[in-house]
């Protein structure tokens, strides 16, 4: 079905917008590279179910595919540039989590080991844009 409105939000989650692609994307952040790996960090996806968005990932441009070995066939994934920008989503979501759901992990500063928060950033003005200043408007600038 065609959309009215090409939102970004919307387009977006045609992508990464089911229960599994962002936690592999979270568990890609956190260094597993192996399917293997993957089905035993992503708890409860199905090994076909995790092929498949591995799949859909490397088509999209989220991941790219390296083989460690021909027999049997064996592949590490690795998230481009392109999916490495999923992080902030991921980050936004754990944000969330640690302060409305239960949770055993948090997001910190690998180098000082406290908390962070995911803030939106003007990178034309280079300056942090409080949440009350931000809306979403058409690609035009317009209110769209």
């Amino acid at each position: 079905m065609a959309r009215k409105v090409r939102c970004p939000v919307a387009s977006t989650l045609d992508i990464v917008g089911d229960r599994w692609t962002l936690l592999i994307v979270r568990d890609l952040l956190r260094g597993h590279a192996r399917f293997s790996d993957l089905h035993e960090s992503v708890e409860g996806v199905p090994g076909s179910v995790l092929s498949d968005r591995l799949k859909l990932m490397e088509r999209e441009g989220i991941v790219h595919r390296r083989f460690y070995s021909d027999h049997p066939p064996r592949a590490e994934y690795h998230l481009t540039a392109k999916g490495h920008g999923l992080g902030v989503i991921v980050g936004a979501l754990a944000g969330w989590g640690e302060q409305h759901a239960e949770h055993d992990l948090s997001l910190v500063d690998n180098e000082c080991g406290h908390g962070v928060a995911v803030v939106y950033h003007c990178p034309t003005c280079d300056r942090s844009a409080p949440r009350s200043r931000i809306r979403m408007v058409g690609a035009d600038g317009g209110g769209g």
